[in-house]
C-alpha cells in the first residue's frame, strides 16, 4: 500500500532523482521555462517553489541551503538576484504547469513548467 507516501520514483534511484531535479530546477531558474513530462513537471514544482521562497528571504543561510539544492552558481545568482526580488510580494504559486499534449515518439504527456510574471 502507498497510503500517505509522497513523491514519485520515476524508476530511478534516489541519487538519480535528486540529480535530475537539481538540473531541472537550475534550467528553470536560468531559462524561465522547462519542457518535460507532466509527472516530472508536477514534481519539479514541489522542488522549485520552496527554493524561490528561500530566495525571497535572501539571507546567507537561505543562500547556502539553496546552493546545496541547486548546485549551479549561475542559477543560484539569478535566483537570488532576479527571481527572489521579483516574487517578493507574491505569497506563493511562483510556477505554472501548462499541458502541451503528447510527445510523438512515445505518446508521453508533455508539459511546460514556467515562472509566472
Amino acid at each position: 500500500m502507498r497510503h500517505r507516501k509522497k513523491g514519485r520514483h520515476f524508476g530511478r534511484t534516489a541519487e538519480h532523482r535528486k540529480a535530475m531535479f537539481r538540473n531541472m530546477a537550475a534550467s528553470l531558474f536560468l531559462h524561465g521555462r522547462v519542457e518535460t513530462t507532466t509527472e516530472k513537471a508536477k514534481e519539479l514544482r514541489q522542488y522549485a517553489e520552496p527554493l524561490i521562497t528561500r530566495a525571497k528571504r535572501g539571507d546567507l543561510h537561505a543562500r547556502r541551503v539553496a546552493a546545496r539544492a541547486i548546485g549551479n552558481d549561475e542559477a543560484l545568482s539569478k535566483l537570488f538576484g532576479e527571481i527572489g526580488p521579483r516574487f517578493a510580494q507574491r505569497p506563493g504559486g511562483y510556477t505554472r504547469v501548462r499541458h502541451l499534449g503528447h510527445r510523438p515518439g512515445d505518446a508521453a504527456d508533455m508539459a511546460l513548467v514556467e515562472l509566472v510574471e
